[in-house]
């Protein structure tokens, strides 16, 4: 159910890193002195069993008032049974469609009213779990919806939902085989279990095996699975203690409890040879996949089995990336790690190759490395660097209620797998009670070339298992029995009427203190004391509309080399200097801005902030780190071919904005990306990194008086004063002739659709509007995009529009991946939406869906410290006012329908816009021809013309 975040909030580069050093800061000094405690936040919570069985897990925290709601169903995979995969995916969809007193298509619609935020369901091997978090007031609304469709989804679960959520989950399945390397994964995955195996299959399932789900099957499968004494529910946040649990028991509490869950018995059997599969993809690069069979989840070895494999690929400073991506540059990427799951663990490395390397010789460097590490293990300096990041992703979640990694969904994850919410502490001592030694024994026991996989991944044909829909009548004369008797119903009739919200809680949404020193260096700052965690970026204004006309991707290939060394630390030093501290570092630019940022724990503010000022201020520009990373840009540019929606992107806005810098991605083309040289760069740097146009951003455990103190001394000698000022961003292209360009991807399981138009600037008095218009056209999933293509007709896993939002405007998108064979209809409906926000006005519900959303969902996006540097950046970039968060409610609150209207009015113009179709040319041409939607262009990945 995951919305698509390929358009999601990046036009400010903030680099506000997640402040993930609460426990890597204490394991740094844990690395220096062996017997020092580590110290574990304690998380207080409360665990209850309900009389139907249902677990509930209750922790209370009120820096928020926020509540985040988690169900997780001990169901997934693991309990399907062949020719029955992809069950516990389907419910995961089925559970949104609406339950008998909540109505159909409504759940999103009220948590979307309400303002929540994460809303979202997920499936893994061994679980199926939904989330949302709302405001605190609106606890009983989000109690009512998950226990509704617990209880009461069959009444309401019929042939026609069966069948489009059928399409949906298989147009998920094509997005998935649409991305490279994806059959790869599947062979692995073959390889790794044998047939029959639970986890021999896709987690979605095949196409065969959800096409054949019929409505009995799934609804056997539901009332099996999907009950109280086979789930846990964890609530964390802003509740009242006193309360809570009559409000669980109403809401839980009348539903009754289903069959026991027989405990899955199967015996993964062990890989005693290797084994080995070629396969073909539709990509630029091959692609090595190298995967073992580890000990199961919590299970003694799991530990040093995560060890070993970020020891090997887990990072920048890991030895694959070293040797493979940095020393010998024959691969382009490496990503190793280890998933934990019920039946066997996995874990595996994935790497591409550089153009014109064989995998038999990456191959080859790559066992050197592995076989190095089996046989004389890590140096304690290796573990202690892998461990303090693994304890890092255990530990930067606490900054958030709910989400993925937030305290509910860590709570329920224990729960599930040992049995105990509050095993924090435990699972840091098994990571701490790792050493060397253990870590070099599971190598040799584990990691053995006869008990591995192999897969190659080389450029060819894609080969998919489609099959064809089920015939329309199916299931028309089944015949339903009802789950419960006339007496129960007639009991539950309190459920219809949805639970009115509490008092709105009181909005502090914070606005920054703020300072400038006396060479012009703005610095802003949010005080957040609850955990001893900072976020810092430097943020300048030297973004992509700066970029010579010749030149796109100078913005961007200057901000990457500034974390590639500096005067006086190498790359590889720089990295090891950043995981002593137990920092994380990254760079990048958009259209509008660069930054650096940096996350620590805050009693490492000082060192933090050290490195943020070398990397910024000293950069280093060596030739031979330009060069290797010019080769990984330029492959990054080649690989985008195989990636339809990136694909669709290089392609539309250059053929809307032409040669002027909005035309173009950040990372340039290869033909400027070739020509940049390191006087460029260097250029570019003494030009646009200058402490009149920067802001230094904190946000975290940093008190006014220390900020200025650590301002003044690493950035309080900074001087240049470059050429900072307003850009020579030419005006706006005149708005484009409607049509249509289409890019050949033969064999494409999907159509990749994409209109883009001329958006409206960030700064513009209209942003409360156009959000609003927005959040109704495509911006939520109860949008009328997302609704018509995917619920109505089911011809895509999603439809959303969104603006870029740049400084001078940017462009606008409307964006849906399509089933091949209906890419002419889902064509027409995407543009009858463009034109329908026109003819049929919002009506009072939908303006008030918006409006509710936009107002109650702010809170939520201040929920972390990296969240509030990168909203405080938005002050920084757009010239807006430091109290300019204070006022937005107000400024949602006045949106009037006419405001509304206007928004649409000036902003969504179908004829003005270029369709821009990714797909299988020979299958989907004629039907675009069809829609008379204007003349239609052929063009490569790259926005090139080409001859039909």
């Amino acid at each position: 159910m995951m919305k698509s975040s390929l358009f999601g909030r990046n036009r400010v580069a903030a680099c506000a890193l997640l402040a993930c050093g609460l426990l890597s800061g204490l394991l740094s000094g844990l690395a220096a002195n062996a017997a020092a405690p580590l110290k574990v936040p304690n998380l207080k919570y409360e665990k209850y069993t309900l009389p139907n069985g249902l677990e509930v897990i209750l922790r209370e925290d009120h820096r928020l008032p926020l509540v985040a709601v988690d169900l997780w169903y001990h169901v997934g995979p693991v309990n399907e049974k062949e020719g029955r995969t992809g069950f516990a995916h389907l419910f995961e969809h089925m559970m949104f469609e609406g339950s008998e007193h909540v109505g159909e298509k409504a759940h999103f619609k009220y948590l979307e009213g309400a303002g929540a935020t994460g809303i979202n369901g997920t499936t893994s091997y061994d679980r199926t779990n939904y989330f949302e978090t709302v405001p605190s007031n609106q606890l009983d609304l989000a109690l009512w919806l998950e226990s509704d469709r617990m209880g009461f989804l069959l009444e309401t679960l019929d042939r026609a939902k069966l069948t489009n959520q059928r399409d949906v989950v298989r147009n998920e399945l094509r997005q998935d085989e649409g991305q490279p390397y994806d059959v790869a994964d599947e062979a692995k995955g073959h390889l790794l279990f044998p047939k029959g195996h639970p986890y021999y299959g896709n987690v979605i399932g095949s196409h065969a095996d959800v096409e054949a789900a019929r409505l009995l099957d799934v609804r056997d499968f539901f009332q099996h699975y999907y009950t109280p004494n086979n789930a846990s529910v964890a609530i964390v946040g802003d509740f009242d203690a006193a309360t809570i649990k009559a409000k669980v028991a109403k809401f839980f509490g009348p539903i009754p409890k289903g069959p026991a869950v027989e405990k899955v018995n199967v015996v993964t059997p062990p890989i005693t040879s290797e084994r080995r599969q070629t396969v073909t993809d539709t990509v630029q690069l091959p692609q090595l996949i190298v995967a073992w069979l580890t000990p199961e989840a919590f299970r003694p070895g799991d530990a040093d089995a995560d060890m070993f494999m970020a020891v090997l690929g887990g990072g920048k400073i890991s030895r694959l990336y070293q040797k493979l991506v940095y020393e010998t540059q024959v691969a382009q990427s490496v990503n190793c790690s280890n998933q934990s799951i019920m039946l066997a663990s996995v874990a595996e490395c994935d790497i591409v190759a550089r153009p014109g390397v064989k995998l038999e010789d990456l191959e080859a460097a790559y066992d050197k490395e592995v076989e190095a590490l089996r046989t004389q293990g890590p140096t304690q300096a290796e573990l202690d660097r892998a461990r303090n990041k693994k304890l890092t992703g255990l530990i930067d979640g606490l900054q958030r209620l709910g989400g993925f990694g937030g305290v509910a969904d860590m709570m329920d994850r224990y729960n599930q797998y040992v049995h105990d919410p509050g095993y924090l502490p435990k699972d840091v001592a098994r990571y701490e009670a790792v050493t060397t030694a253990s870590v070099e024994k599971t190598g040799q026991e584990t990691f053995g070339k006869n008990q591995r996989v192999v897969v190659y991944c080389v450029p060819g044909k894609k080969v998919t298992e489609d099959v064809p829909r089920s015939p329309a009548d199916t299931d028309a004369d089944v015949k339903v029995v009802p789950p419960y008797t006339a007496e129960f119903e007639t009991a539950q009739n309190w459920r219809k009427d949805a639970p009115k919200p509490g008092p709105d809680p009181t909005l502090h949404l914070p606005s920054p203190k703020s300072f400038a020193l006396a060479n012009g260096m703005k610095v802003y700052l949010i005080e957040e004391h609850a955990l001893p965690v900072m976020s810092a970026s430097l943020v300048t204004m030297a973004g992509g509309e700066y970029n010579p006309r010749e030149k796109p991707g100078l913005a961007a290939f200057a901000a990457r080399m500034l974390t590639e060394g500096t005067a006086t630390r190498s790359s590889t030093q720089l990295a090891n200097d950043i995981a002593q501290i137990g920092a994380n570092l990254g760079s990048s630019a958009t259209m509008d801005n660069a930054s650096v940022g940096v996350g620590a724990l805050s009693s490492n503010t000082g060192g933090a902030l050290e490195l943020l000022s070398d990397v910024a201020l000293h950069p280093a520009f060596k030739a031979e780190e330009v060069e290797r990373i010019r080769k990984q840009r330029l492959v990054a540019i080649l690989q985008e071919g195989d990636q339809p929606v990136l694909s669709a992107l290089r392609v539309g806005q250059r053929a809307v904005y032409g040669d002027q810098p909005y035309a173009f991605r950040a990372v340039g083309t290869t033909e400027s990306v070739k020509s940049i040289t390191e006087a460029d760069m260097k250029a570019f740097w003494a030009a646009h990194y200058t402490p009149k146009d920067a802001a230094l951003i904190l946000a975290g455990d940093v008190t006014e008086a220390e900020a200025k103190r650590w301002a003044e001394k690493y950035f309080g000698g900074w001087t240049g004063a470059g050429a900072a000022g307003a850009s020579a961003l030419p005006p706006a292209p005149a708005p484009p002739t409607r049509k249509v360009i289409l890019v050949d991807k033969p064999g494409s399981p999907q159509t990749t659709l994409l209109t883009v138009g001329l958006g409206a600037p960030r700064n513009t008095p209209e942003y409360p509007a156009i959000v609003e218009m927005n959040s109704i056209l495509g911006g939520l999933f109860s949008s009328r995009l997302n609704m018509n293509l995917r619920e109505k007709n089911g011809y895509t896993y999603g439809a959303f529009s969104f603006s870029s939002f740049n400084r001078e405007g940017g462009p606008y998108f409307a964006y849906a991946p399509v089933r091949t064979d209906v890419t002419g209809p889902a064509a027409k409906e995407l543009f009858s939406e463009l034109n329908r926000i026109h003819t049929d006005p919002p009506t009072p519900e939908e303006l008030k869906l918006a409006k509710d959303n936009a107002l109650r969902s702010l809170p939520g996006s201040f929920e972390t410290v990296g969240n509030e540097s990168g909203l405080m950046a938005e002050l920084f970039v757009y010239g807006l006012p430091n109290d300019y968060f204070q006022k937005l409610p107000a400024a949602y609150e006045a949106v009037t329908p006419e405001a509304v209207s206007k928004a649409a009015q000036d902003y969504i113009h179908p004829e003005n816009v270029v369709l821009v179709a990714v797909g299988d040319r020979a299958k989907i041409q004629a039907d675009l021809e069809k829609l008379d939607l204007g003349p239609i262009e052929l063009r490569d990945a790259s926005g090139d013309l080409v001859k039909p």
